[in-house]
């Protein structure tokens, strides 16, 4: 199995002049979870090159096993510096793509033309996606077969309100999670929060916040299972 994790290259937390980028654990947990699975990872970003780490997310109150792991690991390191750009990936060329979080991809890879042709590819091959945290704001442009938004009607997660309440960023985002994917017509839930919480649609899973990265993660691999 191949898997496509596609990364935010935008690192600015809007006029606040603070940094932001992916979340160290939404990447570091699934790249895991899929190593262990056996599966080749491909790291891709809207720029290629490194991608802007969130320097909140290596905090030490955010480390976790996996996160250690990675940034210790030579070879993940590597394929991190060196993402291929977004606008070169077909989704013919993987069996599955994940979306880590972190709050750039509202900035760039919502409202990517790459990124949300790339979705629909995938969708359309039946092809599973997942998505963690802020990542399902990625698919306010995504699209069914009729042109639909993909999420209209469907369960959906995603980064809640009141966690984005909570870090005190509800008035810089360019939009909530939450919101917009009610708006779509997205059958929105969300469990505690910072807990775990993961929905499945058919091919669509998405996960709540951090701590859903893993649990998302494997529930794609039992997808890929089941079909295999």
């Amino acid at each position: 199995m191949k898997v496509l994790m596609v990364l935010t290259s935008h690192d600015q937390l809007g006029s606040t002049g603070r940094k932001t980028g992916f979340w160290l654990e939404e990447l570091a947990a699934p790249y895991y979870v899929f190593k262990e699975a056996g599966y080749e990872i491909v790291l891709a970003s809207p720029k290629g090159g490194q991608p802007p780490l969130d320097p909140k997310s290596n905090e030490p109150g955010f480390q976790t096993d996996a996160t250690r792991r990675f940034e210790a690991d030579v070879e993940a390191n590597k394929a991190l510096t060196n993402t291929v750009q977004l606008a070169d990936v077909s989704a013919d060329d993987f069996d599955t793509v994940f979306y880590p979080g972190g709050h750039g991809p509202l900035w760039d890879l919502a409202d990517s033309k790459d990124s949300s042709d790339l979705l629909e590819r995938f969708i359309a091959a039946n092809k599973p996606i997942a998505l963690v945290c802020h990542a399902p704001g990625v698919l306010r442009h995504v699209k069914n077969a009729e042109g639909r938004p993909l999420v209209e009607g469907r369960k959906v997660t995603g980064f809640a309100n009141t966690e984005e309440a909570a870090v005190g960023l509800t008035e810089i985002v360019p939009f909530l999670v939450e919101d917009e994917l009610k708006a779509k017509g997205g059958i929105y839930s969300s469990g505690p929060d910072w807990g775990s919480y993961v929905v499945q649609d058919g091919l669509l899973i998405t996960g709540q916040n951090p701590g859903s990265s893993t649990a998302a993660a494997q529930r794609l691999v039992d997808v890929l299972k089941a079909s295999a």
